[in-house]
């Protein structure tokens, strides 16, 4: 919108007052001739006069007004999102500086709705075309959003904005319903298992435009856990043919040297041979047993075992400082495996290059949990090793088979609890087991 005003304000009301000052006394000194008091004559040539001052008056403020109108729809057009004009004002001074400032913030809120727009666009664009299957539900566990994975998924590919969800749900599998109400986090299969497909669902509530929505997300996790369990295997296999390697090559080579000295009538080294050979074959019957534990871990049957009891068969068999008194009371455990645990991890602990009276345990009463810390004086862990500690055949020890702390994790996880690692102060590991009291 263009504006025009040829000159400044103040210059136009100087010029139209000294006007209509020099036409009031010209025309009150002509109308005194005709009227008997000067009063009067001045009277009405005021009132003749007025209107005409008016209307200069008037033209003199138009160009003001019709910036201040376009100013004003202008604002109005801010508030209903459109931004796509600007003003112009020929003249100068504070108008001047006020359209400028103006102009400058509809390009500026025109900038940001563009860039608004085409972020809504590549989020739109994210979110239909992601795998994950994405469903957002308003308080009235109606379908706000549902993206294209969702469709496949939950709907044979219609719409399914503005459906009840629970509805929805009643015609899913029943494994997708028991998932759901179960609540929170979790993963379930769908299919037998020649076609299965395994999803992992997560629900988050937040607060939208005041009201409380929940976001679904079903993450189809079976190409994944399938890459994720032949790798495993690779791993397993190339960490069994390693060790069967490192034990069969010695054996036959002792085998061999063992006849060798027979055959030479030195029989006085067979035995120094044999033993040798009996280290390797019992070191080898260990690895093997070792993974056969960890792969046919049965459920754990729980039950309560004494506090002092247990500690005390456990420094039957392994060393350690007994870090405070121990409880009175017991845990609801399985003996057999929570002691297997245990001795994995103490046994590490001893294995770490700490001095053996470094090595501690810690056992706590916490609110609804029991905690046990496993604690040493030796290397530490790194950050790799820290973060790879637990996985199954994770292993630093030239001779380790990568099972001791995945097979405690496994213990605890049955229990119902956790087991975590992290570095101490002055050097060493904390080892902290934790289950359910």
């Amino acid at each position: 919108m263009r504006l025009r005003q040829r000159l400044p304000l103040s210059l136009v009301f100087s010029l139209i007052a000294l006007g209509y000052m020099t036409a009031a006394v010209a025309l009150a000194w002509g109308l005194a001739r005709w009227v008997a008091s000067p009063l009067i004559a001045a009277v009405l040539a005021v009132l003749v006069l007025a209107p005409l001052l008016v209307y200069h008056v008037r033209r003199a403020f138009a160009p003001m007004r019709s910036l201040f109108r376009a100013l004003t729809g202008t604002v109005g057009s801010y508030r209903d999102g459109d931004y796509g004009f600007s003003l112009s004002w020929a003249g100068g001074g504070e108008l001047g500086d006020l359209v400028a400032s103006h102009n400058a913030l509809g390009d500026a809120l025109r900038e940001q709705r563009l860039a608004l727009v085409q972020r809504e666009l590549l989020l739109d664009t994210i979110v239909q075309n992601t795998p994950v299957a994405t469903v957002l539900v308003d308080p009235a566990r109606r379908i706000v959003l549902a993206n294209l994975a969702a469709r496949k998924l939950l709907g044979e590919g219609r719409r399914l904005e503005g459906q009840d969800f629970g509805a929805l749900l009643g015609a899913a599998p029943p494994a997708m319903r028991d998932a759901f109400e179960r609540g929170g986090d979790g993963m379930f299969s769908i299919g037998d298992e020649d076609d299965e497909d395994i999803y992992h669902l997560s629900r988050r509530r937040f607060r939208l435009n005041g009201r409380e929505h929940e976001l679904v997300l079903l993450r189809q996790l079976t190409a994944e856990l399938r890459r994720q369990e032949v790798h495993t295997w690779k791993k397993v296999i190339r960490v069994i043919s390693h060790e069967l390697n490192n034990s069969l090559a010695p054996i036959a080579s002792l085998a061999h040297s063992g006849a060798e000295l027979l055959r030479r009538g030195q029989p006085e080294r067979v035995p120094a041979a044999l033993a040798t050979i009996e280290e390797r074959a019992r070191h080898l019957e260990g690895f093997i047993r070792g993974y056969a534990r960890f792969a046919k871990l049965p459920a754990p049957r729980t039950e309560p075992v004494d506090w002092p009891r247990f500690v005390a068969q456990l420094r039957d068999q392994v060393v350690f400082v007994v870090d405070g008194p121990v409880p009175v009371g017991s845990v609801r455990v399985d003996a057999a495996q929570f002691e297997q645990a245990l001795l994995n991890l103490i046994k590490n602990a001893h294995e770490s290059g700490s001095p053996a009276g470094e090595v501690q345990v810690a056992i706590r009463r916490l609110p609804e949990d029991w905690r046990i810390d496993v604690l040493d004086r030796g290397h530490g862990m790194n950050e790799a090793v820290l973060s790879n500690a637990l996985l199954p055949f994770y292993s630093t020890k030239r001779n380790g088979t990568g099972l001791g702390l995945a097979l405690a994790r496994e213990i605890a996880e049955a229990h119902g609890g956790r087991i975590a690692l992290l570095n101490r102060d002055g050097g060493g590991l904390c080892v902290s087991l934790t289950v359910p009291a």
